[in-house]
């Protein structure tokens, strides 16, 4: 049996990463040791650098053979931010998210227990994580030893971008869709305008419809973020059951983001984005809590707007969304020079 610390002969450590999964989402979080990091003045310089010069480190994170296609990661870096404890960069199968509900649940557990925050606080401890959208807040449980699963957070200012737009969708016709910010936007629909069922469809069926929505969206409709425009792109779409005034039971949906992604999980920036679209709507009050539902995993996240905010001239709402993160391992992932595939690769 190989000792502890052990690598193979020959190979070099690339990165380590720990391994955790919110309602199903898995995250690789990369805590630090990147040679080189990101570099630059601000996170979402960081970000461009990442993107520009080290996205062979976002492929050997999350594309085969040390993931898969619908892997996702986040890598920690400083934040110019004083207030903030960590910044993140969320990586995915095509590129580099704006935020990430999942990701930030996870990690406010991770930041305590891997001591980033140096005196938590009984019974729950606020952790400032800078997202490339701006600093969340993420509260968690703390025992004194160790976190608990549950974390909910605050996110940015949300608010609805465009309500009832028309979009023509090849293959489905003229339909009307709703598009929602929560740190990134979502094209939002019943899958019912599009024949199909968010609970018993066929995944493919609705990944498929869902893309097609998104393609059409970003050719039809143009975005605009009053902080930054390099926000303001559509992440993907988000199909629902219809079930959007206020009610005790959950709503289910489905998330399908970047290049034809699934989010196991009911999409903690999506569920921002939705509550924002309800309360627009005068469908739900502030502190009225709405339970979602994946229609993936059946994992359950719940959101409520809690106060109202601007976000240049849009009105907006800070909207709580909580979730249970777990870890599932730690690895130490290598790489020998001579490997045609030590990057990755993606197969669809």
């Amino acid at each position: 049996m190989a000792a502890p610390g052990w690598l193979p002969p020959g190979a070099r450590p690339a990165v380590r990463v720990v391994d955790m999964h919110t309602g199903g989402e898995p995250l690789r979080i990369v805590p630090g040791g990147l040679e080189p990091g990101p570099a630059g003045p601000t996170l979402l310089a960081r970000r461009r650098h990442m993107g520009a010069a080290l996205d062979h480190v976002r492929r050997l994170l999350v594309h085969e053979p040390r993931g898969h296609r619908d892997m996702y990661a986040a890598v920690l870096v400083p934040s110019e931010l004083p207030a903030a404890q960590l910044g993140a960069l969320f990586l995915h199968g095509q590129g580099y998210s704006t935020m990430c509900g999942h990701a930030v649940l996870a990690l406010g557990r991770f930041a305590l227990d891997g001591g980033l925050v140096p005196a938590p606080r009984r019974p729950e401890t606020a952790v400032t994580i800078h997202c490339p959208c701006g600093p969340v807040t993420a509260f968690v449980p703390w025992d004194g030893q160790r976190s608990g699963s549950r974390v909910r957070f605050h996110s940015v200012p949300a608010f609805a971008a465009a309500a009832d737009v028309k979009v023509d969708v090849p293959g489905h016709g003229k339909v009307v869709v709703d598009i929602g910010y929560g740190g990134a936007f979502y094209a939002f629909l019943s899958a019912e305008r599009l024949g199909l069922d968010v609970c018993s469809s066929k995944t493919q069926d609705l990944v498929d419809a869902a893309s097609a929505v998104t393609e059409a969206v970003k050719r039809q409709f143009k975005l605009h973020h009053p902080d930054n425009e390099e926000l303001a792109f559509l992440y993907g779409t988000i199909l629902t059951d219809g079930k959007d005034a206020f009610s005790d039971e959950p709503t289910t949906n489905i998330c399908v983001f970047a290049d034809a992604q699934v989010d196991r999980s009911p999409t903690g920036s999506g569920v921002t984005a939705r509550i924002a679209l309800q309360y627009h709507k005068g469908l739900i009050q502030l502190n009225q809590t709405r339970t979602f539902r994946s229609s993936s995993t059946g994992s359950l996240f719940t959101g409520k707007a809690v106060k109202e905010a601007k976000c240049g001239d849009y009105n907006a709402v800070v909207v709580e969304v909580s979730g249970e993160a777990f870890y599932t391992g730690t690895a130490t992932f290598v790489v020998e020079e001579e490997d045609p595939l030590k990057y990755g690769f993606s197969l669809k």
